[in-house]
């Protein structure tokens, strides 16, 4: 196993791991590490891909292709990445803190809880909605695909943090207080005007106290320092950090610093390491990309509302002006240099994948969800076992998820 900070290793062995050379797979290497990846059970606590359900004509039983269709996640590559399920999230952009603005939010966060049981209901021998930790147990590579949902931005619920009970009642088993902009739940790590509240509001700490009682996972990515450091002092369950990135690598606002991964650790939490380029290294601006882009997007609208030969049209269009003005991009090393350092210091009881899939991840050498096999192998290539990666790939979340079900039962109990 590589050395990891524990307290309980000694330094000759810490020493040791680190200084064994990482021997290129082999082929037969890389066929017992597809292997072992097909035993796993493999969770993703952050798929955006209901975001593509109203698009028309797509089908998440039809396999897409990424420079064609701009979706990275669909039945056939989660079967080609032996990607077994994961958290959907219902993803509400920021908008006004008003009465109108409340109610928009509410009724496409709604609408989007209901896409994603009718996108179930309509596939049921490829997918099954799951609510408790214990649906995940028994599902193989061949067999239904596990539908958690979660909650990126509680912007919907307005002031009103009854509304949690509805969507836990629709499936929600994870929520985020806020996501680009700071909102009233709470300060987000991104929001150009800085800090509003210095971590959660008063209803942010209402929001804490409410998800214990209803048993879902609190998750800090796009918070604020500051509210992960209050989410972990309030919560009575472990937080999880369902798609971030290590600071100590690219400092980032999006990304976590060590001390704090340190404590979220201590507490039981964990972080699962994205694939937002982005997060992952410093990208040098291009305007004239940028303006390139925006040109192809003005002249046809949301991409999302595209379909057939519009969609075609747009794709050429896009895909050219990318060629004329090519970007960096992070790589699969970029991503693997976040979560070695992750691994590193907090070990694999507190480390997973949230790999951001059809909200931004995607990087060089692992562009869509068909390409997750090659973590794996990195991983065991690296010296950690298949117990190590189990609790990477699933157990550490659906531990979170059991603890905040144990505590919502003994919260109801008299």
């Amino acid at each position: 196993m590589r050395a990891y900070r524990s307290g309980f290793l000694a330094a000759g062995l810490c020493l040791l791991a680190l200084t064994l050379p990482v021997v290129a797979p082999t082929p037969s290497r890389a066929a017992d590490a597809r292997a072992i990846h097909e035993r796993l059970l493999t969770l993703d606590t952050h798929l955006d891909t209901a975001s593509n359900f109203r698009r028309p004509g797509w089908n998440m039983m039809e396999r897409h292709e990424v420079l064609d269709n701009f979706s990275f996640v669909d039945h056939p590559r989660m079967i080609e990445g032996g990607l077994d399920g994961g958290f959907f999230a219902i993803f509400t952009p920021q908008g006004p803190r008003d009465a109108a603005g409340y109610a928009a939010a509410r009724d496409t966060a709604l609408t989007r809880a209901m896409q994603i049981r009718e996108m179930v209901a309509r596939n049921e021998d490829a997918f099954t909605l799951a609510f408790r930790a214990r649906d995940a147990a028994g599902v193989t590579p061949s067999g239904a695909r596990i539908v958690y949902q979660s909650m990126e931005n509680a912007y919907p619920l307005g002031t009103d943090l009854s509304l949690l009970t509805t969507f836990y009642a629709l499936g929600v088993r994870m929520v985020g207080p806020v996501h680009f902009r700071n909102n009233q739940f709470g300060d987000s790590s991104t929001d150009p005007a800085g800090p509003e509240w210095n971590g959660l509001s008063p209803l942010g700490r209402g929001l804490v106290a409410e998800a214990n009682r209803l048993g879902i996972v609190l998750d800090a990515s796009h918070a604020a320092d500051a509210v992960l450091d209050q989410m972990i002092d309030l919560s009575a369950t472990p937080v999880i950090l369902s798609h971030s990135g290590a600071k100590a690598i690219w400092d980032h606002p999006r990304n976590v610093p060590d001390a704090l991964l340190l404590k979220l650790a201590a507490s039981g939490g964990v972080i699962q390491m994205n694939a937002y380029s982005d997060y992952m290294v410093a990208l040098p601006d291009d305007p004239k990309r940028e303006a390139a882009l925006d040109e192809v997007q003005e002249r046809y609208g949301p991409m999302r509302e595209l379909a057939g030969e519009e969609l075609a049209a747009y794709a050429r269009e896009r895909r050219a002006a990318e060629a004329r003005y090519p970007a960096p991009r992070a790589d699969f090393e970029d991503f693997m240099a976040h979560m070695l350092h992750a691994l590193d210091l907090v070990g694999p009881d507190h480390v997973g994948i949230g790999l951001d899939w059809d909200g931004g991840g995607g990087i060089t050498d692992m562009e869509d969800v068909a390409d997750i096999p090659r973590i794996t192998e990195r991983l065991l290539a690296e010296g950690y076992s298949e117990a190590d990666l189990a609790n990477i790939w699933s157990g550490n979340v659906l531990r979170l998820l059991q603890t905040a079900e144990d505590h919502a039962a003994r919260e109801v109990t008299p």
